[in-house]
């Protein structure tokens, strides 16, 4: 599993490599000072996932993530956000630009490999709980979306991809959705892929997102 890291911070970068070099099965391919290292970097290595932190200089996390997340050919390589949680209000910004995930810069080593294979595995939320609670917050902070832009795509889902795209949204997996509607877990993904073309979104994350522009789910509601 290759890994890039992107944090303005030397120690940050180091610490980050200490720790996922230690993991077997986990190699650290290269480290970036800003969002626009991030980039040229992710493109000559194609690693599995970059750990990219928000507030950088020159180019920022958010417009990098979208940078990597909208390459065709990139299409392959997933964006964990590293964040403070409490001090970054744009973490909702970098989850609707793309990014898989969020990991707090002061998580525990096992915390941290953990989150890099479970985004490189392809599963978008890390604590989808904590995730939605997050989204739930800056969703409610922010100007509305206009109705139009978010709600696109919503109208020409079925019945059942707006049951399972709400249930997403609440942080439920695709086991629970699957226990909670009495279909199967690949069943579930079935729709889920169907749900992401229809909304032109990359992973989970982003159908969290759109669930909550749009209107479909209500800060709070469960």
């Amino acid at each position: 599993m290759r890994v890039l890291v992107a944090d303005d911070q030397d120690l940050v970068r180091s610490g980050f490599r200490m720790i996922l070099s230690s993991y077997d099965g986990i190699e650290v391919v290269g480290e970036a000072r800003d969002g626009d290292q991030a980039v040229q970097l992710a493109e000559r290595l194609r690693p599995d996932v970059v750990l990219m932190d928000i507030r950088m200089p020159r180019v920022n996390g958010i417009d990098a993530t979208r940078a990597i997340r909208s390459n065709a050919a990139l299409q392959d390589v997933q964006v964990l956000i590293l964040t403070t949680f409490d001090l970054d209000e744009y973490v909702y910004d970098a989850l609707s630009a793309g990014a898989g995930g969020f990991l707090l810069k002061d998580a525990e080593p096992d915390e941290i490999a953990s989150a890099v294979r479970v985004v490189a595995a392809g599963e978008a939320l890390i604590e989808p709980s904590i995730t939605r609670r997050l989204i739930e917050t800056f969703v409610a902070a922010r100007p509305g979306v206009p109705a139009g832009a978010a709600a696109r795509g919503i109208d020409q889902l079925t019945d059942r991809e707006r049951e399972i795209l709400t249930l997403v949204a609440r942080g439920l997996n695709n086991d629970q959705i699957g226990e909670r509607l009495f279909i199967s877990p690949a069943t579930v993904k079935t729709h889920l892929a169907r749900i992401m073309a229809k909304l032109d979104a990359h992973d989970r994350a982003q159908l969290v997102v759109r669930a909550y522009e749009s209107g479909l789910v209500k800060p709070g509601v469960m």
